[in-house]
């Protein structure tokens, strides 16, 4: 992945999270599970493909939850802390001693992303001692790792409210303006005043209510009509990025998915030229 306008691939899913489980999709299929861990995958060629990625100024996150996930978080403060530390084991440095299986072998990925769908509980927890962990290496010497989440657009959301709302630190947000009401689809240019599409509530989100006050908000959107409902292309898209990149808090645009992005030819390059 050597394309200078892409910054940020979320790798998706790791769709269980005690034990940790993952679900690559297509990209799974040269993986094989640990034979000691037959629940977990042991995926080589994407420990290379984020090594390389990482090498051209990729950041790279693992996207956690998606549709199919229905764990519900953890059933106690103490579970979601054990489980924040087997993951960080799992995908984050190598640590002398550790025994866990690591899908991406010596691969360290830059982040996690709350990517949950459904109601959750002691995320919070969870997502503090990730942040604890993250702080903890960069300042042993390591690199700055992210946490990020992709809500849906309507406020609040249900899903990630709790976390959201000001009790995990979040340092981008990847927001899914679609398949909602409040979708792209939903802007209207030239308005006075947007009565769907709420880019104005999140960023009054990033100001007052997020625990980082200089937390960035992507916009997002389909890659391709078969990505989700609510596809806009054209000058209704410029219109839309123009629009909301007058808020302090917009830091781009995040597109679903990979797939749908390189089977829409030129589309890459609508978004690049509107962000301007």
């Amino acid at each position: 992945m050597s394309d200078p306008d892409i910054d940020i691939i979320p790798i998706a899913f790791l769709n269980g999270l005690a034990p940790p489980l993952v679900n690559f999709a297509n990209a799974g299929d040269n993986c094989t599970t640990f034979p000691e861990g037959p629940s977990l995958l042991d995926c080589p060629q994407i420990e290379e493909d984020i090594k390389t990625c990482q090498a051209k100024g990729k950041t790279i996150v693992l996207s956690m939850g998606g549709a199919t996930y229905s764990g519900g978080g953890f059933q106690s403060a103490d579970a979601a802390v054990d489980a924040a530390r087997t993951l960080w084991a799992t995908f984050g440095p190598e640590q002398p001693g550790s025994n866990a299986l690591r899908p991406f072998g010596s691969a360290v990925i830059d982040g996690f992303d709350y990517d949950f769908e459904s109601a959750t509980s002691n995320m919070v927890s969870f997502g503090q001692e990730l942040r604890r962990l993250m702080e903890d290496a960069t300042a042993s010497g390591d690199k700055r790792f992210y946490i990020t989440a992709a809500p849906q657009c309507p406020y609040p959301d249900q899903a990630n409210g709790e976390a959201l709302a000001g009790g995990v630190s979040f340092d981008f947000i990847m927001i899914q303006f679609y398949n909602n009401y409040c979708g792209v689809q939903s802007f209207v240019p030239g308005a006075a005043q947007q009565y769907n599409f709420n880019m104005e509530t999140w960023d009054a989100w990033a100001a007052s209510t997020s625990l980082n006050p200089d937390v960035k908000i992507l916009l997002g959107i389909p890659a391709n009509t078969g990505a989700g409902a609510g596809y806009t292309e054209g000058e209704a898209l410029a219109s839309v990025i123009q629009y909301s990149k007058q808020y302090a808090s917009f830091g781009g645009v995040m597109m679903w998915d990979m797939s749908q992005l390189y089977a829409n030819e030129g589309f890459l390059g609508e978004v690049v030229n509107a962000l301007g």
